[in-house]
């Protein structure tokens, strides 16, 4: 970009800046939410409880059922696979 362009679009800065910063929360949301150590941390807690008792089997298969298909959307998103 010359010395011109750069003057000429000097006015939209600001909104460069703010939409590179969403671009970074965005990301960082996406990395968060398709991060699958949580969901297994889940799974081997919620599989504590059922040993321990805490909760019964019904509880346990619907839980885990919920956490296992989360499990299958975070890697299809890795795969590149729209889900």
């Amino acid at each position: 970009m010359g010395l011109l362009t750069h003057l000429v679009t000097l006015p939209l800065a600001p909104v460069r800046g703010a939409a590179w910063v969403v671009e970074r929360v965005v990301d960082a949301a996406e990395n968060e939410y398709y991060d699958p150590g949580p969901v297994e941390r889940e799974l081997a807690e919620l599989e504590r409880r059922l040993l321990s008792g805490e909760i019964d089997e019904d509880t346990f298969d619907r839980r885990e059922d919920e956490l296992l298909d989360r499990l299958d959307e975070i890697r299809a998103h890795a795969q590149g696979i729209d889900s």
